[in-house]
């Protein structure tokens, strides 16, 4: 490593998954063209430090592989990749790889492309959740580095060191080969201070395509920012409180920075993956800068998309506050400022996370209680968003069919509620199993209670594909529940996995609904 070298870094974009039935229905939608978002602050960061990048987007294209098979509730299951073939990267023609696996699910691709391109004695560095989580099976496996550091602190010094540039004794928050370990450096780096992306950073990384199929021609092509990082919450499914980096957030200002290079790579419409947005209204003026974000949106004329989330609590008065005292009225100036759609700017789609609204709320502490929880979507409904995925988790430890019902029943009933608001409204079930996410509390606890029927990546790091039973139910029969709840809403309209629109699941009468509700 002491000998100086010249030569580009490569950053590779893996390939996508491909999981499906002998029919050829896939459990995944395939996620070619949607917008590239980690990379793009990975290649602003090594630019911005002067190093030379090359970066190979592998799921830009056809070819499919198989890698495997494995049989699901008797169904055998064929597992490929499907991009550009990972045999076609020359393995000697940069100096430093780095790959980037933020889910579980990608495990097996990731360690296939890492096998690759180390096989020329070049470094590979991985990053990302599933390596901080497991770092070891990355480097069992021919990682030089697992970068443990997600606030980007860790770049800088750690490719001067593989370059032959810099010592050991410059880098933080990293495993190396050895099994080395270098704390990460306190404080991490602060998003404000994440390099802009140039002109052409931002168009290699904008996007044709996301969440609904087909996505409005006007709106394309899509960019996309990451305004924070971190969490203010602790909750037990979730990995981010694990990274250790706090909440930290743009100011409005860097966010329009942020924007601005995407308006100037030619992008109409973004996607904002933020780990908690309005972590913001816990601190002072932290409500006058979401509204100062969204009006700065709309006035760049552009449409913004929410995958992640935004927490309903934290859009009451009381601020997302956790005690009985705390005023869960909907703060409607905030809520409009969020949801406002005047058919070409602000919020096109969001996902709202209710995941458990009625029983099962103890899980999670930013939910509220279910009347209060309806108001405030009712809330959102009336701010005129056109596009809703409102998202909830089933498969918890005491799940029921007797629960799993009353939640079906809870879901009609917020469906009509909607729509009775907007009949034109977009509004999409989307139920999610329960996945032992590694290195987070709940992943533990499933796993030592015996539950888990599947150690297959593909299967249980998948929302789609239910791994684990409850004490009442089997694995087999949360599936079937997922298949039913996820028929309430518009399924046509927003992207879904090809397998759950093939199930033949008997839909309900809906004047029946209608009565029962």
């Amino acid at each position: 490593m002491s000998e100086e070298k010249s030569g580009p870094i490569g950053l590779v974009e893996l390939p996508q998954l491909k999981l499906s039935d002998p029919d050829g229905n896939d459990f995944y939608s395939l996620r070619k063209y949607e917008p590239i978002i980690s990379k793009q602050i990975l290649l602003s960061s090594l630019e911005a430090g002067g190093f030379e990048t090359r970066f190979i987007n592998l799921r830009d294209g056809d070819y499919e592989e198989n890698y495997g098979r494995i049989t699901w509730r008797g169904i055998e299951l064929s597992k490929n990749y499907v991009g550009l073939d990972i045999k076609g990267v020359d393995p000697a023609s940069c100096q430093v790889w780095c790959i980037t696996v933020n889910f579980t699910l990608y495990r097996e691709i990731a360690i296939m492309l890492l096998k690759h391109l180390s096989s020329k004695g070049k470094p590979v560095v991985v990053g990302g959740s599933d390596p901080i989580a497991d770092p070891q099976v990355y480097l069992r496996n021919g990682a030089a580095v697992v970068v443990e550091d997600k606030s980007g602190a860790a770049n800088w010094p750690l490719f001067n060191y593989l370059l032959g540039k810099g010592t050991k004794e410059e880098i933080s928050g990293v495993i190396l080969a050895d099994g080395t370990k270098y704390p990460k450096r306190n404080p991490s780096l602060h998003p404000e201070e994440w390099s802009l992306p140039s002109t052409e950073v931002a168009k290699q990384c904008l996007g044709q395509q996301y969440w609904m199929d087909p996505f409005p021609e006007h709106l394309l092509p899509i960019g996309s920012i990451f305004p924070d990082i971190g969490c203010d919450r602790k909750c037990d499914f979730c990995q981010t409180p694990t990274y250790g980096t706090g909440y930290r957030r743009m100011s409005p200002q860097r966010v329009m920075q942020w924007l601005q290079a995407q308006c100037d790579a030619g992008a109409k419409s973004v996607v904002s993956v933020s780990d908690q947005f309005l972590g913001r209204v816990i601190f002072p003026n932290g409500r006058e800068e979401i509204i100062e974000i969204m009006k700065g949106v709309r006035e760049k004329d552009l449409a913004i998309l929410w995958p992640n989330g935004l927490e309903l609590r934290k859009m009451t008065l009381g601020r997302g506050r956790n005690y009985e005292s705390t005023d869960l009225t909907p703060d409607e100036e905030l809520i409009e400022a969020l949801y406002h759609w005047n058919g070409t700017t602000g919020t096109l789609a969001a996902y709202i996370p209710a995941e458990r609204p009625i029983f099962g709320r103890e899980a999670y502490a930013k939910l509220v209680p279910w009347q209060q929880h309806k108001r405030i979507v009712r809330t959102i409904v009336q701010a005129g968003i056109p596009m809703i995925s409102y998202g909830v988790i089933i498969g918890l430890p005491d799940d029921d069919d007797y629960s799993l019902l009353q939640l079906e029943e809870a879901l009609w009933e917020i469906y009509y509620e909607v729509k009775a608001i907007n009949p034109s409204i977009i509004f999409q079930t989307t139920p999610f199993v329960i996945s032992p996410i590694l290195g987070t509390p709940q992943g533990e606890m499933i796993r030592k209670s015996g539950l888990l029927r599947f150690d297959d990546p593909a299967i249980f790091a998948g929302f789609w594909t239910a791994s684990i039973d409850t004490k009442h139910l089997s694995y087999e029969q949360v599936s079937d529940w997922q298949f039913r709840l996820a028929q309430i809403g518009d399924s046509k309209n927003l992207q879904s996995p090809q397998r759950f629109r093939q199930l033949p699941v008997e839909a309900k009468n809906l004047e029946q609904v209608a009565v029962e509700v």
